[in-house]
């Protein structure tokens, strides 16, 4: 491993791990989960079109581009409410091994959207991941609603996953990332309109509100974008998939030490947790040699 390979890996590892505290972040916030996001999109989106101009990139798309980034857009804020109202109802630990059956349902959707055959070897994966969940929702009931929406935004995430993997062959990663989140913050507002929210919004929050909003739209969304992107370019997508599945892991760590006793769960929890990130971690290996064959 050369020198820029590691510092890449490293890169990434830390790159991850700011995914992971985007739970805590959640928590930490007062507002609610559709004010939290469109905060979160417009200060990405800025931050985004800084870089973009610091850069000197060019950032031109075609018609049918800018409405296939901004219309998916809508699906990107969708994710990101649904996971924050989750943590709200529920707690991190809860959203965020939710968010692992991402892997679930990419398996289900990308035949269906390429019209490709569902392998065996996926159904399996399949199977084990809805063991977990089954186990999670038989000792953790009180926390239904917030499993739901850790659920619903695990589901739009592996649909906007199979989208862009389609689209991100013609266009650059972080050209298709600006135009989503500009969409998703084109979604949220009129969202916020049609429901009057916006129109009484006050901007009134806390200090500290805002500046784990600067945080989280900065640090964890655009910049953490941007990284992600880069390490692709001497990282295989295998390695950059494997390192990625422990965002999960990072984040229940963070949020038992930021929170303690509130993400202490039941055995059941975690049994079902551990069916489920074993599912995760094993699914790209197993996907590796599958395309060997």
């Amino acid at each position: 491993m050369d020198n820029l390979q590691r510092k890449n890996l490293i890169i990434l590892h830390i790159t991850v791990f700011i995914w992971g505290f985007t739970g805590i972040l959640g928590e930490l916030i007062s507002i609610n989960a559709v004010q939290m996001v469109w905060y979160r999109v417009l200060i990405a989106s800025v931050s985004l079109f800084v870089y973009f101009l610091w850069s000197k990139t060019d950032i031109k798309v075609s018609k049918k581009q800018f409405l296939q980034f901004f219309f998916t857009g809508s699906i990107v804020a969708v994710h990101w409410i649904f996971f924050f109202h989750s943590i709200k109802v529920a707690n991190i630990s809860v959203s965020l091994i939710c968010l692992s059956s991402v892997t679930l349902f990419i398996a289900i959707l990308e035949p269906l959207i390429k019209k490709q055959s569902i392998s065996k070897g996926d159904i399996f994966i399949g199977l084990v991941i809805i063991a977990g969940i089954y186990l999670i929702f038989k000792f953790e009931s009180k926390y239904t609603t917030g499993i739901i929406f850790g659920l619903s935004a695990a589901l739009a995430a592996s649909l906007f996953s199979t989208i862009n993997s389609t689209l991100v062959q013609k266009t650059e990663p972080s050209i298709i990332g600006f135009y989503e989140l500009s969409g998703a913050f084109f979604w949220i507002t009129i969202y916020r309109l049609f429901d009057s929210s916006l129109i009484t919004e006050t901007f009134n929050l806390s200090l500290m509100d805002w500046f784990y909003l600067i945080v989280l739209g900065t640090i964890c969304t655009a910049m953490a974008y941007v990284a992600g992107v880069g390490v692709m370019r001497t990282m295989s997508a295998f390695r950059v998939a494997l390192i990625t599945n422990l965002e999960p892991v990072y984040g229940v760590i963070l949020a038992f030490l930021f929170f303690g006793s509130k993400e202490q769960m039941t055995g059941g929890f975690y049994l079902g947790s551990l069916l489920i990130l074993s599912a995760v971690f094993f699914y790209p290996i197993y996907k590796k040699r599958k395309n060997r064959v």
